[in-house]
């Protein structure tokens, strides 16, 4: 499969590049980004998109992929709801994988955070806290996003109506029902994230800590493959992983 790669001179696009120039069943033949040194298109032959670049440069890049035809997996966060609307138009012409995290032990978390926040209940208050190097430019991370919204949908609750991002000044008693994310940066840090479910006798913490950008673009690359034989529409990679709810 022939793949282009915009954001190649990112840390993920970097990692990307490494990871799809060893694999035998894909050929990189576009580099695409902003730096000096790489490519501003993809060649006609181009079969895939994966796209790891900022949030603003998603919308032009997917109306491109969806004008040709293009498999498209995108793993930027951080879209406004009027980029998104973008992508999900590009997705009745194309098969779009987006998700805010390709790697198989954070796609397992959500199926553990879902159940525990169905068998656990209101009686646990719902705490998300993530990680991630000072160089991360939109916060909270996706991943923490998914997270939060899989332990809606395990207490069944609308998500909207119960996040709560940080907490300043006199805010009274924490209500019940509430789902916290917290967002933390400095270092080289790749991605912690845990969930914590906090009870008035137990805690339950269910954390992932990745140990390098390999897992995430494994598994874009992954999903770019799976993605290149489906219909139009928006994936995630829960579907590209088999996942049944």
């Amino acid at each position: 499969m022939k793949i282009a790669i915009v954001g190649a001179a990112g840390r993920m696009g970097k990692m990307l590049t490494t990871l799809a120039e060893a694999d035998k069943d894909l050929e990189v033949v576009a580099k695409i980004d902003v730096a000096e040194g790489y490519d501003k298109e993809w060649p006609a032959d181009t079969e895939g998109v994966i796209d790891f670049s900022f949030h603003a440069a998603v919308p032009g890049f997917v109306r491109k992929a969806a004008e040709a035809g293009l498999a498209y997996v995108i793993g930027t966060t951080g879209l406004s709801p009027e980029e998104q609307q973008v992508v999900d138009d590009a997705a009745k012409k194309i098969p779009v994988v987006q998700s805010g995290n390709y790697s198989l032990g954070v796609n397992l978390l959500m199926n553990l955070v879902k159940t525990a926040a169905k068998v656990l209940g209101p009686a646990y208050d719902v705490e998300v806290v993530e990680m991630h190097h000072k160089h991360k430019k939109d916060a909270p991370s996706g991943t923490a996003l998914m997270l939060a919204k899989a332990a809606a949908e395990g207490r069944g609750v609308d998500f909207d109506k119960a996040a709560v991002y940080g907490r300043k000044g006199i805010i009274g008693e924490r209500p019940e029902g509430e789902i916290a994310v917290h967002a933390l940066r400095g270092g080289s840090v790749v991605g912690d994230h845990t969930v914590m479910f906090a009870g008035d006798v137990e805690r339950v913490e269910i954390t992932h800590k990745a140990q390098s950008r390999e897992a995430f673009a494994a598994g874009a690359l992954r999903a770019a493959l799976w993605a290149a034989k489906k219909a139009p529409g928006i994936y995630t990679m829960r579907d590209v992983l088999g996942f049944v709810d």
